[in-house]
């Protein structure tokens, strides 16, 4: 049985998120209260013999260790586009409602993800809330890694989502660019300035998980891993995120932020949220789109 209760309700969480980010101890203050959502978005990378990455669902492993009351979000193919060109290609708004609804979601809901990563599955969840016009929707700082650091309570099993009402999606449309865009970019038709989050030697073109190797040109790299701390598994700390960043904001144009399949991207994109930024889109093809056309230039 639901527990049903108004906006006015003292414990409906309501409007309770004004940042990208909320600690491992504001989730345990708040775990339980009506209208949070709490979803699990991890998605384990692999390797197969022959280099190439693979992605596969976390749901087995949300089912071993998860927080409590948390509903897994399958971002393969619910929170993505499976008939998309390119894997996690984002969905369209109808599928996007779909989507949330299906983990009990609706236009009330107070949202907080995690996974059991670096945050980068988690900051994708976040964008596409955000991308889709719902704003009451943040991210678990440290993820499951910091939560059971702390030592606090985990269950096991699958949680059947709540029964919500509807979810109104209404598209962002600055909220992401196309290959056209980014080519105008670097023709200089149009100005941004473009952010990489892949690994340094991805971007240098040392290693490619991609058909060709290298970034795009003018791009300035800000790996995902590098804004997170290796202690704490947190996103750093403002005065070191400005550092790490750096380059990107000393321009003042829009930012555009790409990675492989823009899941890094996302973690770039909630880092430059934190420091005040909120003209980045996402370039959501990013370079399994970019490099797969052999007329596109890569450095």
């Amino acid at each position: 049985m639901v527990h049903v209760t108004t906006a006015s309700s003292p414990s409906y969480l309501g409007a309770a998120i004004d940042r990208p980010l909320v600690s491992t101890q504001w989730l345990a203050d708040h775990l339980g209260a009506d209208g949070l959502v709490v979803l699990d978005a991890t998605v384990i990378a692999a390797h197969g013999a022959d280099g190439q990455q693979s992605f596969v669902s976390g749901l087995e492993q949300h089912s071993d260790r998860r927080i409590p009351g948390a509903v897994f979000a399958e971002l393969i193919d619910v929170f993505s586009d499976p008939d998309g060109a390119y894997p996690f290609s984002r969905p369209d708004a109808r599928s996007f409602a779909a989507a949330a609804e299906s983990v009990g979601i609706d236009d009330r809901s107070t949202v907080i993800v995690y996974d059991s990563a670096l945050g980068q599955w988690a900051s994708r969840v976040w964008w596409l809330f955000r991308a889709f016009g719902f704003d009451r929707v943040a991210v678990l700082d440290g993820g499951l890694s910091k939560w059971t650091a702390e030592g606090r309570r985990t269950d096991h099993g699958v949680v059947d989502p709540r029964d919500g009402g509807a979810f109104t999606a209404v598209e962002r449309a600055a909220s992401w660019v196309d290959k056209d865009f980014v080519a105008s970019v670097v023709d200089g038709d149009e100005r941004a300035t473009l952010v990489c989050g892949v690994p340094p030697k991805q971007f240098s073109g040392v290693a490619a998980t991609s058909s060709r190797a290298g970034h795009i040109p003018g791009s300035i790299n800000a790996p995902a891993a590098r804004l997170i701390s290796r202690e704490t598994n947190e996103f750093l700390a403002p005065g070191e995120l400005r550092q790490a960043l750096a380059p990107a904001l000393a321009s003042g144009d829009r930012i555009v932020a790409y990675c492989n399949g823009g899941i890094a991207a996302a973690s770039d994109a909630l880092a430059l949220a934190l420091l005040g930024r909120d003209d980045v889109s996402i370039y959501d093809g990013s370079l399994n789109e970019w490099a797969a056309d052999p007329s596109a230039p890569l450095v």
